[in-house]
């Protein structure tokens, strides 16, 4: 005789209640961090700074500077997602994002009026300063910036330990620009070396590290931005046998297109299908929809495990060949075919 399990029926369900609840208050809910916006400007012609006032469930105590948030904004009744660095925690509790209007979410939420309301996660991501910091290299492009503006002031909360701070900004913009300005005039320790991409086309390379920053590779390095300036960082710093030294966050994903199509098969769900793009956006040009967050390598909703088969890491470059390791689809491409436990 097998053990008797006794039926209990689920008598209230998350997500009536919350259908419920946000008729009398949008922000209430059950159980999900939830956000008001309740203030936007324009930092330049296509970046926008965002004021969220979030409920009760969001635990603003577990942030740390680097840190991101997902933000889930509703578009032709699709619910989409999008990670967005943390400025900063105001002393309110609010919280401040700043938004490049490119692609459909990031396009979708600044067009959000004020006092709307939008789903957010609790914070996530690794992108944060080390214990010990004792100087600094920062470098930033683009929306980049605005990871890299929060380590920066966490840094300089710390004068006791941080010695030295520099950034090395590419940006064809004003964004931040007064803020960091700002920053230098309070801190003697903080150096702003700001490249206007518009008037200088100087790009990254290691005479320009040297020329900016002497000896930075005595330095823990920072950096966040696009795709073309992260891979030069990442090759000098791989020539100078520097990696441990460098800390990265991406926004953007680089697929490699020389890559022939590979056969992917979802083991559990009996799918297969051919990926030449990353995982994720080959399963959905498929017709599959993978349970996924980010796509951009920062959370953990699409990871899962390859059962066998060689994937490239996007982020960095490597090659995964073992069986039963965790990948995440979103920054995963095939190199041979791959079975995944999906």
């Amino acid at each position: 005789m097998g053990k008797h399990v006794e039926y209990r029926p689920e008598w209230v369900r998350e997500d009536f209640i919350d259908f419920l609840a946000e008729k009398v208050n949008p922000l209430w809910a059950w159980k999900k961090a939830k956000a008001r916006i309740v203030a936007k400007h324009h930092l330049s012609d296509d970046f926008v700074y965002m004021q969220l006032q979030p409920n009760h469930h969001f635990k603003a105590t577990d942030y740390h500077a680097g840190q991101s948030i997902l933000v889930t904004v509703l578009i032709a009744g699709v619910r989409w997602q999008r990670s967005y660095s943390i400025v900063e925690i105001l002393e309110n509790g609010n919280l401040v994002i700043a938004v490049k209007q490119q692609g459909k979410v990031s396009n979708a939420l600044t067009q959000q009026p004020v006092k709307s309301v939008v789903e957010i996660s609790q914070t996530q991501g690794e992108f944060v300063l080390k214990s010990q910091l004792h100087s600094a290299l920062m470098i930033a492009s683009g929306s980049g910036i605005t990871a890299i503006y929060a380590l920066i002031k966490a840094a300089l909360k710390q004068p006791q330990t941080v010695s030295y701070i520099d950034l090395i900004y590419f940006t064809r913009d004003d964004a931040f620009h007064a803020e960091l300005q700002q920053l230098t005039e309070h801190y003697p320790q903080f150096k702003f070396h700001h490249v206007n991409t518009l008037l200088d086309k100087q790009h990254l390379s290691l005479d320009l590290l040297s020329q900016k920053v002497e000896g930075f590779e005595q330095r823990e390095c920072y950096a966040c931005g696009a795709a073309n300036m992260m891979q030069s960082l990442t090759e000098i710093y791989q020539a100078l046998d520097l990696v441990d030294h460098l800390h990265t966050e991406y926004f953007q994903i680089v697929v490699d297109h020389t890559q022939s199509a590979q056969v992917v098969t979802f083991q559990r769900s009996q799918q297969q299908f051919q990926a030449q793009s990353n995982l994720l956006d080959s399963a959905e040009q498929a017709g599959l929809r993978p349970a996924h967050g980010c796509r951009m390598g920062i959370c953990n909703t699409c990871s899962c495990t390859k059962v066998q088969g060689v994937v490239r890491n996007l982020l960095t470059g490597e090659l995964d060949q073992n069986n039963n390791t965790q990948i995440k689809l979103c920054i995963s491409q095939a190199v041979s075919p791959v079975v995944i436990n999906l």
